[in-house]
């Protein structure tokens, strides 16, 4: 599975002025990078309910920073019974009880290990030219999916706080939908300003092409 913009200072991105007069902020070319957590227009991704003709804008993954806490949390747990050695807490049982006991412990770290990182592989934020989609990954048998068309969002917000967000440039984008429909948040995203002002873009130009009768 594979994988979505900065403020106007950075020197990537490109100014382009619209019909309406708008300055619209776009990056160049498409990017694609199977571990990626922010790429913009990536190629050869699709997704499970994703319309003919529909066009991946942003697809979105946490920031990698935030995998840390459990890639340091597996090191501790699998040089633990190194560790404990001088506390041999299994000294009671025979040799080869406790020869199966590390084994189901290293297995259990690995479990573990393997299931944080699926989860944050699979936990995805995807933009498209016609909605924003929230696929959370629960387990490997159980996903929820949340979903919001472009025409149907009332604003966007996005939130940074504390000194490692700030360091690393990631944060949440809240996006408010209209009615009784479920407010979508992006977490721990990369760039989460620019992530909130594409989806501030794409909801104008659906605006505008409901006023000038244009149908997708």
């Amino acid at each position: 599975m594979p994988e979505v913009y900065t403020s106007n200072k950075d020197k990537n991105i490109k100014q382009e002025l619209t019909p309406s007069g708008e300055v619209r902020h776009h990056l160049p070319g498409h990017t694609h990078n199977p571990l990626g957590a922010y790429c913009f227009r990536p190629d050869n991704v699709t997704f499970e309910t994703q319309d003919q003709g529909e066009k991946i804008v942003l697809f979105l993954r946490q920031h990698p920073i935030v995998n840390l806490p459990w890639i340091a949390l597996t090191i501790l747990l699998f040089f633990a019974p190194a560790i404990l050695i001088n506390f041999p807490l299994l000294s009671f049982l025979p040799a080869n009880f406790q020869f199966i006991a590390h084994l189901i412990w290293y297995l259990l770290v690995a479990a573990y290990a393997v299931e944080s990182a699926l989860a944050w592989f699979f936990n995805v934020y995807i933009v498209t030219d016609e909605r924003v989609v929230d696929v959370d990954f629960i387990n490997l048998l159980h996903r929820e999916i949340t979903e919001a068309k472009i025409d149907n969002i009332q604003d966007t917000h996005h939130a940074v706080g504390g000194v490692l967000r700030t360091i690393f440039n990631f944060g949440d984008v809240i996006i408010q939908t209209a009615g009784t429909a479920q407010n979508i948040e992006f977490e721990r995203v990369p760039n989460p300003a620019s992530v909130s002002r594409v989806v501030q873009e794409l909801r104008l130009e659906e605006e505008q092409e409901k006023i000038e009768g244009r149908v997708r």
